[in-house]
């Protein structure tokens, strides 16, 4: 028997969707309030090389799920921009890793302040015992799904 509790037309990919949506466009919004000049989609990379640097685009397509063009794309805008360096492989010629550059850093704990800040404007009226809840069962589909 199926578990989809949603209605005819109440599908799990637009709530999560909208819910997404909004957070990004506040968290934009607040970059652009901050001058710091970069996109969500910018900074979705930004945060996985804040935590571990020095990683070829490849993983950076699996960290931000996203597809090669698009992290070609952006880590080329990043590089435009200043914030990050590609460094050939020293094992793999063929493999670019990209690192962070100094201004990278100093923006780091403005915009994780901003970010932080957004996610708590957005889960405000939320009991933390459902937060919970929440992130278990997004984990579960998730898991389930690959």
């Amino acid at each position: 028997m199926p578990n989809n509790h949603f209605k005819k037309g109440e599908l799990y990919s637009f709530i999560t969707g909208m819910a997404s949506t909004a957070i990004a466009r506040r968290l934009q919004k607040k970059f652009n309030a901050s001058d710091i000049n970069i996109t969500i989609e910018q900074w979705s990379v930004l945060y996985h090389l804040w935590k571990h640097e020095g990683i070829s685009q490849q993983e950076l397509c699996k960290a931000t799920f996203r597809d090669k063009p698009s992290i070609t794309r952006l880590v080329d805008n990043l590089e435009k921009a200043g914030l990050v360096k590609r460094v050939p492989s020293e094992s793999d010629r063929r493999i670019n890793l990209v690192y962070l550059t100094k201004q990278a850093q100093k923006i780091q704990e403005e915009t994780m302040q901003l970010a932080d800040e957004t996610l708590n404007e957005a889960l405000i009226t939320v009991p933390s015992d459902r937060v919970e809840v929440c992130k278990q069962v997004l984990q579960i589909v998730y898991d389930n799904l690959t």
